[in-house]
This record gives structure tokens, sequence and C-alpha cells, in this order.
């Protein structure tokens, strides 16, 4: 079996300074904002930036807030045009407070092509202004029977992803559907 790396990000039910003390020196952790867990991996012909959208312990809405922003701008003015893809915790237009902040910044950068988040505990596909909006499943917990427990496979290409749901547990209707999902131009 190949090794491949893990990357982690926050949800609303974790202790950012227990994450930091729990991982310190990790590879995979940056400084680019002070007490925030930001991530920027290679995903061979796409870039991965995991940003934190933890606002409070154990509380529903989540927010980038105003200097991740500044610098996931920064950082995507200055990068190459790769396909990348964003993944955060929390829904956009849902319990993303500064959602509209967000797309105001990554809508007209057609490098990013879609954002992955899982704070709803589902499986959902859906687009906002050209970008695929990618819910998967909770991987521990689902919110009633009628949602998977489990993961979604992804095999990205420059072109881009197929996606598909692996449920263990809880509803396993969806379990092996894969859609292929186009980058946007």
């Amino acid at each position: 079996a190949q090794k491949r790396p893990v990357y982690l990000g926050l949800g609303n039910h974790d202790n950012r300074q227990d994450f930091f003390h729990t991982f310190e020196g990790a590879a995979f952790t940056t400084e680019a904002v002070r007490n925030k867990h930001i991530v920027v991996a290679d995903g061979g012909p796409v870039r991965l930036i995991i940003l934190d959208t933890l606002l409070k312990i154990n509380k529903i809405p989540g927010m980038l807030g105003t200097p991740q922003r500044t610098w996931l701008e920064a950082y995507l003015n200055a990068c190459d045009d790769k396909p990348t893809i964003l993944f955060l915790h929390h829904k956009p237009k849902a319990d993303l407070l500064d959602t509209n902040r967000l797309f105001r910044i990554i809508g007209p950068m057609t490098k990013v092509k879609a954002v992955v988040y899982g704070h709803t505990h589902q499986v959902g596909l859906s687009e906002y202004r050209g970008i695929h909006l990618i819910n998967i499943p909770a991987t521990g917990f689902n919110l009633g029977d009628s949602h998977p427990v489990g993961w979604m496979d992804a095999k990205l290409t420059a072109q881009g992803g197929e996606f598909t749901v692996r449920a263990m547990a809880g509803s396993t209707r969806l379990d092996g559907q894969t859609v292929k999902l186009p980058w946007r131009a």
C-alpha cells in the first residue's frame, strides 16, 4: 500500500489550543494566520487549502474572519492557476457567517473549483456562482438514520473530480454512488 499524507481541519466541537498542542510541530501546520489552522497541500493535479472556520467551541455558526480572508485573497492572487479546492467545516450559505465575503474573493478567481465541507453530517452536491459545493458525510455520527456515516473518495484531475460516497453505517443507499463534476473554466 502506498503511503498518503493525512490533513486535519477543525470542527465546531474541537478545541483549537488542544489541537495545536496535540499536533505541535506537525508538518502540515502553517503559521499563515495567528491562532488559525491553515493547510496548503499539493494534491497532484490540484491544490488543497484547509481553512479554519471554528468560531466558538460547541456553537453552530462558524467564520473565517478578516485575517484569514485577507490571507486567502493574497495567497490566491500570488499563486499559479492550478485548480484549487477549499476545505472548511461550516456550510457556506447556511452556518458560515462570512460566506458572502468569502465568495466575493473566490467568485472571480476561476482557479477555485470547489468548496468541501461537512458540518451538516449529510451528503450533498450543489453549485454557487460556478463553484461546486461538496457536502461530505459524517465519519462517526450522523443526525439520523436517513444519512450515511462514512466518507467520500475523490479522484481529482485538472479538468474535474469524480466523487464516490462510501457509506458504512446509517443509510447506505448512496454507497458507491459516483458523481463526475467538471471544473469551471
